[in-house]
């Protein structure tokens, strides 16, 4: 159930001019503080001894950015190319800078960075200071490039390529900046990145000469715990949890695959207590994977499983972006 702000940032309430004599001014006004912020930290930066490529969004909530992450990761990776990742870690409590290991929990480094190493195997940073991490990176690792993930607005960080991650189904919502709408900064802020990703069918026709489609195929269904009491389900009703930044396309996913979903939204990056996963029914609990990284220490669960989803993206997406990292390595 969308809440009163998500109606206002993504629908048209009927209510909503009453409240835009409050709202539109201080729109109007986190505007220019973003551009204003954008332009002095952008003036203090100091280039780096490798290529930083930046992941992000304009927007506030689940636009898909981390599966795009890790297909960004893989596919250099498969290019013999060094890969390292840095991340805010949204929700960890390590010492910064934390590099992750094997032991690594997401209550440490958050739930993203720790999906992502997980994933892909590479070094994976945390830290705040976003320069911080990647000077750890190339001290440590001797990585030959560096993906920021979500640190589009981390300006004091410099970057040889901007990448910006949109959900097609949300767009940008009312068009806003915060908080009368969803965006952390102006529409025309896309222009000015190198690409432009539209998770799924671009609905609301954003219009931008650098935009390319992703499509998030779901996989096979895995058991978190490592004694499934049953099969995995097919097309009967589950309860699934989720907290991400938009868990309704979650559901959604599950329902094209034809499951009966009884949805259970928590807030993005919640910590699971063991009591949230035992929802009183005899049927099967789903997950995105992301939840599943904070999960996989409750050795109870025996009728859990996680979805995967693998970001696809156009051939000549990859070939223009190969052939652009190519040219950074080469300089």
């Amino acid at each position: 159930m969308q809440t009163w702000v998500e109606k206002l940032w993504y629908g048209r309430p009927l209510w909503a001019p009453l409240l835009h004599p409050i709202l539109l001014p201080l729109s109007q006004l986190f505007g220019r503080i973003a551009a204003n912020r954008r332009r002095k930290l952008e003036a203090k930066q100091t280039r780096l001894s490798v290529p930083v490529i930046v992941v992000g969004n304009i927007s506030v909530g689940g636009t898909g950015k981390t599966p795009f992450t890790i297909a960004l990761v893989s596919r250099l990776q498969e290019q013999g190319i060094r890969v390292g990742v840095i991340s805010r870690g949204y929700g960890g409590k390590a010492e910064y800078p934390y590099t992750l290991t094997a032991t690594s929990t997401a209550e440490q480094s958050g739930d993203e960075p720790l999906m992502i190493f997980r994933r892909c195997g590479c070094p994976v940073v945390i830290d705040p200071d976003r320069v911080n991490a990647a000077q750890t990176l190339i001290d440590q690792h001797k990585v030959q490039i560096i993906i920021s993930d979500d640190g589009l607005q981390h300006y004091r960080l410099p970057r040889d390529i901007e990448i910006a991650v949109v959900d097609g189904e949300r767009g940008l919502g009312n068009g806003r900046c915060l908080p009368a709408g969803p965006l952390r900064e102006s529409p025309k802020r896309l222009d000015d990145v190198d690409y432009v990703i539209i998770n799924g069918e671009n609905q609301h026709h954003i219009a931008t000469a650098n935009g390319h489609e992703l499509n998030l195929a779901p996989g096979a269904l895995i058991p978190i715990g490592t004694t499934p009491k049953a099969p995995a389900p097919m097309a009967q009703t589950v309860d699934a949890i989720a907290a991400i930044g938009n868990p309704q396309r979650f559901f959604n996913t599950l329902q094209t695959a034809g499951f009966d979903v009884e949805p259970h939204p928590f807030p993005d990056h919640y910590h699971y207590q063991l009591d949230d996963l035992f929802l009183n029914t005899k049927r099967p609990v789903l997950m995105t994977e992301k939840d599943a990284v904070k999960c996989a220490e409750f050795s109870e669960l025996d009728h859990h499983w996680y979805l995967p989803v693998n970001a696809e993206l156009s051939d000549d997406f990859w070939q223009r972006l190969e052939a652009h990292v190519q040219i950074l390595l080469t300089a």
